[in-house]
């Protein structure tokens, strides 16, 4: 069930509410248009929580620090370049 289910049944549920105009002596087709509205919210609301919960735990960053168990040693600067030597004459 998901998105598309839940919109389906309000669908269905308003055409059965609003748009048929059936008699049926045991049938009440608006009660039951009804339910369907009622129960294709349900599902569209409990849809998206369900996605909502995922997107908020997809987007968790997990940061691993790896520390080494000695320290590293430091290495000493390189020395300066050699100054430029002058031009020929």
């Amino acid at each position: 069930m998901g998105i598309g289910t839940g919109i389906f049944l309000i669908a269905l549920g308003a055409i059965l509410t609003f748009a048929v105009r059936a008699n049926i002596w045991w049938l009440d087709l608006r009660a039951v248009g009804w339910v369907l509205i009622t129960a294709g919210v349900a599902v569209l609301f409990t849809t998206l929580w369900y996605w909502q919960d995922r997107r908020k735990r997809a987007r968790t960053l997990i940061v691993e620090e790896n520390r080494l168990s000695h320290p590293t040693a430091m290495m000493p600067p390189p020395p300066d370049p050699p100054p430029p030597s002058a031009p020929p004459t």
